[in-house]
């Protein structure tokens, strides 16, 4: 049994990874109707939550559905860090992450993000501080390194258990390579053999197929995999890996009856909890990947993406099954 704390997640959880403008409520219901054993918001910004800043703020929404999940954020201030830990922890959630990972400039650029890894001893000293202010399990998402001359993970992972995190997360890329070339999981399962690692190491990247996935577990001995890009527009993913895992056999590919339900949900639930105007507007991007490999979907995915009413995207979900069925 899998366990950040005592939080149990199961022989091998599959996890849902924390994506910016991605792993919002209305996706997370998805996901965890899938089969999605663990999830994280989108990362947070501590300064905006500690400014009270409406964006930052509206991340740390959370249902009891989604439970176990965990709520991430991002910084560099140890002051700010602290305090924003404190606002999260009033959120009640299982799990508070700390973004290590993200390889966006305009968050590498203040020292945040992948931006820390330029600076272990300073990765350390925040993460410690969290862990002391709170009493809830912390855990990190990280990457590999800055550069190819920069891998120092086997090393920051044993810190960063010293002081106290209760799982990590790696993404096999460093900050250089961004999503380019493949994931290196050689060094993630370099980690797992490391007898002074106690805690659970999740793999994370390019995890797009069931095969993977079970070449990833058995190849490398993680304790779970973490999933991202593969799972937006097909929330699907954790079921077929699942089955794969148990059986062998690949599900068939989702119908178009539950490729457009999927789009519908994610849609009523988008603008129930943003309104409707950005409720639709967010739901653009996801379209295309709902819909990926339809012949002839392009037609439709431009009025989806100029509808401006909810009711509009409806009819046009409904005509795109009746035509695709």
């Amino acid at each position: 049994m899998v366990k950040i704390g005592d939080i149990e997640l199961g022989e091998f959880p599959l996890l849902l990874a924390p994506m910016e403008d991605v792993s919002d409520p209305p996706f997370r219901a998805l996901c965890k109707k899938e089969g999605c054993d663990m999830m994280y918001s989108e990362f947070i910004s501590v300064e905006g939550l500690i400014r009270d800043a409406a964006k930052s703020v509206e991340k740390l929404d959370i249902f009891d559905y989604e439970r176990p999940i965990g709520i991430q954020i991002f910084g560099s201030n140890l002051d700010s860090m602290i305090r924003a830990t404190e606002i999260v922890e009033a959120a009640n959630p299982e799990v508070i992450d700390i973004n290590y990972g993200c390889p966006v400039k305009k968050v590498v650029c203040k020292m945040a993000g992948a931006g820390i890894l330029q600076d272990i001893p300073r990765m350390v000293k925040l993460t410690e501080a969290v862990v002391k202010a709170t009493s809830k399990p912390v855990t990190v998402k990280t990457r590999l390194g800055w550069d190819e001359k920069t891998i120092f993970i086997e090393d920051v992972a044993e810190r960063l258990q010293d002081v106290g995190i209760q799982a990590l997360s790696i993404h096999g890329r460093t900050r250089k390579q961004m999503y380019k070339g493949e994931a290196n999981w050689e060094k993630i399962g370099k980690i797992k053999e490391n007898p002074r690692i106690k805690i659970p190491i999740f793999g994370n990247g390019d995890v797009s197929t069931p095969a993977k996935a079970k070449m990833f577990r058995e190849k490398y001995g993680v304790d779970g995999i973490m999933i991202g890009r593969a799972a937006i527009g097909n929330p699907w993913i954790f079921r077929e890996i699942k089955h794969f895992f148990k059986t062998g056999e690949l599900l068939s590919p989702p119908s178009i009856h539950e490729r457009v339900q999927a789009a519908k949900e994610h849609l009523i639930k988008s603008v129930d909890w943003k309104g409707e105007k950005l409720g639709i507007l967010e739901m653009r991007r996801h379209y295309t990947n709902y819909f990926r490999g339809l012949k002839g979907i392009k037609a439709y995915r431009t009025q989806l993406v100029m509808a401006s009413n909810a009711a509009g995207v409806l009819d046009l979900l409904d005509e795109i099954q009746h035509v695709y069925v």
